[in-house]
């Protein structure tokens, strides 16, 4: 199965930065398209970058110009920069991966907090 490990969540003043990490066990990493999602208490789950094996990148309008979505195939990992953060961003943020080779996986979620 795919484990699915998250890191770089914390608690920043409005303005600062994060740099959250997804890494994957899956040896179909390369291929695989991953979501970063986050949800904030009484909300529902919103996408907020996604990457694909291309390197393409969409996000939301709301983190557009301050989140910057990476890949390092190397290691496995996707990188999300969060720079500029505002209150609006406090949120519990998730990996999702998809890969054609096996079933979608989320992670555990890593809390990002940003006090005013």
């Amino acid at each position: 199965q795919v484990q699915i490990a998250e890191s770089g969540g914390g608690l920043v003043q409005t303005g600062g930065s994060l740099r959250l990490s997804c890494t994957a066990t899956t040896l179909s990493f390369k291929i695989a398209t991953v979501t970063w999602y986050r949800q904030a208490p009484g909300k529902q789950r919103d996408l907020v970058a996604q990457i694909n094996s291309g390197g393409d990148s969409y996000y939301s309008d709301s983190v557009k110009g301050r989140f910057t979505i990476s890949r390092d195939n190397a290691k496995n990992t996707v990188f999300l920069q969060m720079n500029s953060l505002k209150p609006d961003d406090t949120a519990m943020y998730y990996c999702h991966i998809e890969s054609p080779l096996h079933l979608p996986y989320w992670g555990q979620g890593t809390q990002v907090t940003v006090s005013s």
